[in-house]
């Protein structure tokens, strides 16, 4: 059972027109997929106990894609293009990420996931990338995903995984900036942005900042963090 944190945000089905938990459904897709079952988990208030209660029900975690995460968070004023923050969904998904790492349960981070991983080792963000290479080309807007390569570096688990390089899927304007303490880069794209980041050890902790879900064709990461998840289910049983 792998957990999915999701966002609340609104939904129109029939008559109805109500604030609800979300997430896309290519997410749940891409686990199941890959042999998983997927666990959705709705930003609500939080503490420690909380975070790890919700923990004990599942052997995995996926920080998904959504808003920017709050500035404030990592030293800086808000851009004029950045997002109002969601500060539930945020501490949500820090408390969560806290209790995964103290555990070792695998992590996978996707786009905004990234952005959180980042920033809870101490790491910044770019907060709005034309600033940064002059153009919009990692998103390009609509809701339309851009093709990017990205090229990984040598020795990183990403590497292990997808080769030396790979096309990739983007939807952002922010970006990693300052790299979080003990992370390393584990891929980059032709702009020299950082597109994905993971905590060396025996814990599966990696984060990309590019959209896996948005084409199903390639299941690797959904698989490696299926596949983590497997191994850390049968070594709690087996405690």
């Amino acid at each position: 059972m792998v957990g999915l944190t999701t966002y609340l945000d609104r939904a129109q089905t029939g008559v109805w027109d109500v604030r609800a938990g979300l997430l896309p459904a290519a997410y749940l897709e891409g686990i199941t997929a890959a042999g998983g079952i997927a666990v959705l988990l709705p930003p609500q208030p939080v503490t420690a106990e909380v975070a790890a209660r919700v923990l004990d029900g599942v052997a995995g975690l996926v920080i998904t894609g959504g808003r920017d995460l709050d500035p404030a968070g990592y030293g800086q004023a808000a851009h004029d293009e950045t997002d109002q923050p969601d500060t539930t969904r945020d501490a949500w998904e820090f408390a969560l990420l806290a209790e995964a790492l103290r555990r070792g349960l695998p992590v996978l981070g996707i786009c905004r996931g990234a952005q959180v991983l980042n920033v809870a080792f101490g790491g910044t963000l770019h907060q709005h990338l034309p600033d940064v290479i002059g153009d919009c080309s990692h998103r390009a807007g609509g809701g339309v995903f851009t093709p990017m390569p990205v090229r990984t570096v040598a020795g990183t688990r990403l590497a292990e995984l997808v080769g030396e390089t790979c096309e990739v899927q983007c939807y952002h304007h922010q970006a990693i900036a300052e790299v979080g303490r003990n992370l390393v880069v584990s891929a980059r794209d032709d702009d020299g942005i950082i597109e994905a980041i993971e905590l060396p050890g025996q814990d599966f902790v990696l984060a990309v900042q590019w959209h896996p879900e948005a084409s199903l064709d390639d299941l690797r990461l959904f698989t490696a963090v299926v596949d983590a998840a497997r191994e850390y289910s049968l070594r709690r049983v087996n405690r």
